[in-house]
């Protein structure tokens, strides 16, 4: 090789290097600007609020801060706003039997507790207030493991009990010797609860009189230093989760909470291959696994799903498993469990499943036309669907079996989709006819709702009808039940998108219900639930409403990821964890409301007897690429990848062929690619964003000589009487005249500046006495033996599965008209709030059935404790006729076993 060819050799080598220099050069400042463009959308926020934003990998909220290092990873430093906050002043209160009975309702014991070597005393007398409170505790945090003891001086309660035979509650109710149970304490600092109905959950809470001198004590201890107001710090997936779908995105906070939700699905795994309800609550319950099933454990836990399910049957019908009043039939969700079922099936097409499970939710159905129906309404009647704690949605007033008789928005709307899934199982089996029949009550019901529940003044639903003869609607919005109205088209199309525009919601989420309640402490009221929120994500989506739907991701993850697992619910005005009644992580419905986020909202899937259809929803703030891979869909695997923005699809492919339809058969078999790509279509939504609200104190009225009077409400600035569950007048005075009647019932809302009403109070009946008349039972079947108090005539009978199944008395009608016939009654089978013990029966006139009558459970073991049953009104006509309380195979209650009351009398009152 020549000089020249070697110089030229080097000048080529040297253009080479200089030209890889350059390129190098580009590379690193490519780099530089993907990382600085990454850093800035980091630092863009998805959501913003007043409260708190979160980022792609991370969620701030003023000093706190969740964040994902990886999909499979987050840390947080939240803690409790209270955390560090231990007041020494304590409000707290006594009650006999676990009810608040002490003394009247929001008149509490106060005492600032000062620690004398690490322990206090305080002495009270049952029934007097105690006042004891320091004004220099603001800043004080009472000491650690400070020792309270409580000293109760029973002795007047038990002084009554030898004088008067009883003595006289504050709730009005007579307490007799017999039906003494217990005295407990309840409070506002932990580990005080107001809970009432579950004081016997704690041991501490219950006072004891070791040395029979009618003073009762317990020792508590205040301020303990492992306290319930912390939460983990750090949270890495320790389970092996391949076997189910697996989501990546481009946003790391949302691949590990949804990681995060993964790994607690597990967990909630029993050995028994069933679902557990939540790390504090072991066990399977109807309507928190039924709600789970529909959202996504139906397909990503198909055959402990089924096993969950079948849990909940008993004698071929589904099982209310607990409710007011000893449940069935005052609870009456129960068909939910038949929407889950259908759901299973949509997802597995398992053909055997649908025949074992439509038989079980005929028979349910069947039951509950005669037990829950309203023959004027056509509606369900009972509780609220999942917020079944008496004085957390409903007022004071409110027996359970006033409950009963009220007909609420979300239970209606399950036993509207009860009705319209029984349907289709019909049709699939061959039941043509039984399929017509639950159609035709489906359409009824919505038809029904639409014509009782809707606002137009507020464009929503309202929460529930109640009264007792006559009924009103409580204009509170029901956030579960206005989202199922949507979802399951009880609201129509136009409907649907007010509805969604319009419920009220809040900063941190949406509450149960809205506006709160006074003087209740935060678990239904003034909460918002994960799951719930998921619902109405869903109900959104269905609607097109892009901000709804990006505000129910956010608040579900930001509760997620600070907490670091999926709590049951958290406090509507402050986000906390920690304030409500009762709380537990790793909760089945919260977490499967998560996954449900991702696979039925992101990716849109949808479940149908015909294929999987998809209708993805992504908001325009989680806009990109993401995948969700091993999706089992029956017999087929797919792995799905989607890019953009909206809720149109551009383009549906799979296995790379273009479809018109965007959905894949049920037949399909393999594995299978389907990618989708999104339109980026914008989309214009509004919500009713709105500062929390409580509602003042519902009057107490009374009615004597011609004049309707009522307590002074605090706040209220007007109140507005109700005749006979319609608007008769309004007054700012705090009584009225009312001219003679026949019969009528007063009710009194207290109204506020911003014209927000209280409940209406209990009904106060103007009867002229001529128009009520009485009957003694023991003189139609021989009375009971026992040696119960407080009943009027010369006695009372019992009823049960084998004793007086069906008592017939004789009437003499001088009148014809519309009459209410009720029970005096008693049931000591259980407590106000659990168990299953309601007794209920057919009532007929003349052999013909004319409703149900119940009997709910009045208290553990108080049997002279009396009150009313429910009224059911009748047609009657001049001349003699037969009412009858009937045992039918019907009014079997979910104990199975034991269906027992004790009734004193029968009234017949003429309404109209």
């Amino acid at each position: 090789m020549g000089y020249d060819s070697v110089g030229i050799l080097i000048n080529k080598k040297e253009e080479i290097l200089i030209d890889m220099n350059i390129q190098k050069v580009a590379f690193v400042l490519l780099l530089t600007m993907i990382k600085i463009t990454l850093s800035a959308q980091q630092n863009i926020p998805i959501y913003k609020s007043k409260n708190y934003s979160i980022y792609s990998d991370r969620v701030i909220q003023g000093n706190f801060e969740a964040k994902a290092s990886s999909d499979r990873e987050l840390t947080s430093n939240y803690r409790s706003a209270n955390a560090d906050r231990y007041s020494p002043t304590i409000s707290f209160k006594f009650s006999i039997n676990e009810k608040d009975n002490e003394m009247p309702y929001n008149c509490d014991h106060k005492v600032t507790l000062q620690s004398v070597n690490g322990e206090c005393n305080t002495n009270v007398i049952f029934g007097k207030q105690l006042l004891d409170v320091s004004s220099n505790d603001i800043a004080q945090n009472l000491p650690e493991n400070t020792i309270w003891k409580v000293h109760l001086d029973m002795r007047p309660v038990f002084r009554d009990f030898k004088e008067k035979g009883y003595f006289l509650l504050a709730n009005g109710e007579k307490l007799y010797p017999a039906d003494f149970r217990g005295v407990y304490i309840a409070g506002s600092a932990f580990p005080l609860i107001w809970d009432f109905n579950n004081l016997h959950t704690k041991a501490e809470l219950e006072l004891k009189d070791t040395d029979g001198d009618g003073i009762y004590e317990t020792t508590l201890m205040m301020n303990p230093k492992e306290s319930t107001k912390k939460t983990d710090s750090h949270w890495k997936l320790s389970k092996n989760t391949a076997a189910f779908p697996q989501y990546k995105s481009e946003y790391p906070l949302s691949d590990a909470i949804y990681n995060l939700s993964l790994e607690e699905m597990e967990n909630a795994v029993e050995k028994d291959s069933t679902l557990r309800t939540g790390k504090e609550w072991a066990g399977v319950w109807t309507r928190d696994v039924s709600y789970s099933i529909i959202l996504s454990m139906a397909y990503m836990q198909p055959n402990v799903a089924k096993n969950s399910l079948m849990r909940k049957v008993k004698d071929g019908r589904i099982v209310q498993d607990t409710g007011t009043g000893g449940a069935y039939p005052i609870s009456t969700d129960r068909m939910i469990w038949a929407v889950a079922a259908w759901e299973v099936y949509k997802a597995t097409g398992d053909e055997n499943w649908l025949k074992t499970v439509y038989p079980i939710i005929k028979k349910s159905l069947e039951e509950d036309y005669k037990n829950v129906y309203d023959s004027k309404t056509g509606l369900a009647k009972g509780e609220s669907s999942f917020l079944d704690w008496r004085e957390q949605t409903y007022p004071r007033w409110m027996q359970p079996a006033d409950i009963y008789e009220s007909e609420n928005l979300g239970t209606n709307a399950v036993h509207y989709q009860a009705n319209v899934v029984s349907s289709k199982m019909a049709e699939l089996l061959g039941e043509k006819d039984t399929a017509l029949k639950f159609s035709q009550i489906a359409e009824k019901i919505k038809t029904n709702i639409n014509t009782y529940f809707w606002m137009k003044e507020k464009s929503y639903y309202g929460q529930y009808l109640y009264g007792r003869n006559y009924k009103s609607l409580s204009p509170r919005s029901e956030t579960l039940g206005e989202a199922l109205c949507v979802l399951f088209d009880v609201a129509d199309k136009e409907k649907q998108k007010i509805i969604i525009s319009n419920v009220p919601t809040m900063d941190y989420g949406i509450p149960c219900i809205y506006p709160q309640i006074p003087n209740i402490p935060p678990y239904h009221n003034d909460a918002v639930w994960p799951f719930v929120q998921t619902y109405w994500a869903l109900a959104s989506a269905k609607a097109g409403n892009e901000t709804s739907v990006l505000e129910s991701i956010a608040a579900i993850y930001r509760a997620a990821s600070l907490f670091l697992t999926n709590k049951e619910n958290f406090v509507a005005e402050t986000g906390d964890f920690a304030g409500t009644q009762i709380n537990s992580s790793n909760m089945l419905w919260s977490l499967s409301g998560n996954l449900a986020l991702i696979h039925k909202i992101i990716f849109g899937v949808e479940f149908e007897t015909d294929g999987l259809k998809f209708h993805p929803f992504v908001p325009k703030a989680l806009k990109g690429k993401r995948t969700l891979n091993n999706f089992k869909y029956r017999n087929t695997i797919l792995n799905i990848e989607m890019d953009g923005f909206g809720n149109q699809i551009e383009s549906f492919k799979v296995d790379g062929k273009s479809q018109a339809t965007f959905s894949v058969p049920y037949s399909l078999t393999g594995i299978h690619t389907v990618k989708i790509v999104l339109r980026n279509n914008e989309l214009e939504s509004k919500i009713n964003k709105v500062k929390n609200y409580i509602t003042v104190e519902t009057p107490e009225v009374i009615y004597s000589k011609g004049i309707l009077s009522w307590n002074k409400i605090n706040n209220a600035v007007s109140y507005k009487i109700l005749k006979n569950g319609k608007y008769y007048k309004s007054t700012t005075s705090n009584s009225t005249l009312l001219k003679s009647s026949n019969y009528s019932e007063f009710q009194v809302i207290a109204v506020d500046s911003d014209f927000v009403g209280s409940f209406a109070s209990e009904p106060v009946p103007v009867v002229n006495p001529g128009y009520v008349k009485t009957y003694e039972i023991e003189k139609y079947v021989p009375k009971s033996l026992l040696k119960y108090e407080n009943y009027s005539g010369d006695g009372f009978v019992e009823i049960n599965k084998k004793v007086n199944t069906s008592i017939s008395i004789p009437v003499k009608i001088n009148k014809k008209g519309i009459y209410a016939v009720r029970f005096r009654y008693s049931n000591g089978n259980g407590p106000i709030n659990t168990e299953n013990k309601c007794a209920l029966r057919s009532l007929k006139l003349n052999k013909k059935f004319v409703g149900t009558i119940v009997f709910p459970q009045r208290g553990k073991e108080e049997w002279s404790n009396w009150g009313y049953s429910n009224s059911v009104q009748l047609s009657l006509n001049k001349g003699t006729s037969v009412i009858s309380l009937v045992f039918e195979p019907w009014n079997e209650n979910m104990n199975g076993e034991i269906n027992q009351a004790f009734l004193d009398n029968m009234q017949l009152i003429l309404l109209e």
